[in-house]
């Protein structure tokens, strides 16, 4: 089992003939993913990479059945691009574009409610289901399949807390990589439960940053919901109020949006929280029982 993407999604890139595109796609395909063609306008008719290239993401839909969307749209356009896989009836769009406007994902935000999509991303490293299906630009080497998921702010470390769940004799259900702006679509708690539900996933990695409320969030429905062991970090811990480190969305704006705040609430919650990520993966190994 997995969540939001295996092996039978039926996976397109939009903005698939461009740099970025073109590298993630092949990278994807050589992967194992099951990429069955790509976007880009004018360029319908042809093909990249050995796939198909659509005019519209309606058209790949239709002549393709793909169900799943990665975008490597240039910001000023990324927005419409999401917005039209999700009128397309693509059901997981992932957007990796980093830079797009607030105000323009404030209209995406509004414009999904009534969609039966869900959009992971933008500014994001994407999803991976080890063995089946990488969507995004992950190192996919870093990834071997297992119990344990993965949610994170940080691309870095997504990747890092995967190394080290690998090393301590674990491997990884799904790892999603929901992004660092100040809105984005999947959130924290959302990740954490459609982990929890996730049949094959036994314990949870949740990695968030300062800024927002995101975190605790997760953390009180954990507290009330969860089943499942939950190592958790928060990065950013030395970081100075008022000042953005890295991602838009890290900036401490109140006393609730600190590290030292999250952590808190989240070891209040039930969370086992880490202070420095080199020790994620000895920790979860701890929990599931399991000798590193």
């Amino acid at each position: 089992m997995s969540v939001l993407v295996n092996k039978d999604s039926k996976i397109i890139v939009q903005g698939f003939t461009g740099s970025e595109g073109t590298f993630h796609a092949g990278q994807m395909i050589e992967y194992g993913t099951n990429v069955v063609g790509g976007v880009t306008p004018g360029k319908g008719g042809q093909e990249h990479l050995g796939k198909p290239v659509f005019n519209t993401v309606q058209q790949a839909v239709k002549e393709a059945g793909a169900d799943t969307s990665i975008i490597f749209v240039p910001p000023p356009f990324a927005a419409d691009a999401v917005m039209e896989a999700a009128e397309a009836g693509i059901k997981v769009i992932i957007c990796i574009t980093e830079g797009i406007p607030t105000k323009d994902m404030i209209t995406v935000k509004n414009y999904l409610k009534d969609k039966d999509c869900r959009l992971v991303g933008p500014n994001c490293p994407g999803v991976i289901t080890p063995g089946e299906a990488k969507v995004g630009i992950m190192p996919g080497f870093v990834f071997k399949k297992g119990n344990i998921g993965i949610v994170s702010k940080s691309g870095t470390l997504t990747y890092e807390a995967a190394d080290q769940v690998v090393k301590a004799g674990m491997g990884i259900t799904t790892a999603i990589g929901i992004g660092g702006d100040p809105i984005i679509g999947t959130t924290t708690k959302e990740a954490v439960e459609l982990l929890m539900n996730d049949p094959e996933t036994e314990g949870i990695v949740m990695i968030g940053e300062i800024g927002g409320s995101m975190e605790a969030d997760a953390a009180h429905w954990i507290k009330e919901n969860g089943t499942k062991p939950v190592v958790g970090f928060i990065a950013g811990q030395t970081a100075p109020a008022g000042r953005t480190m890295g991602h838009a969305g890290a900036i401490v704006g109140g006393a609730d949006d600190t590290a030292a705040a999250k952590m808190k609430i989240m070891r209040e919650c039930g969370i086992t929280v880490v202070e420095s990520p080199a020790v994620i993966g000895k920790t979860i190994a701890e929990l599931m029982g399991v000798n590193a």
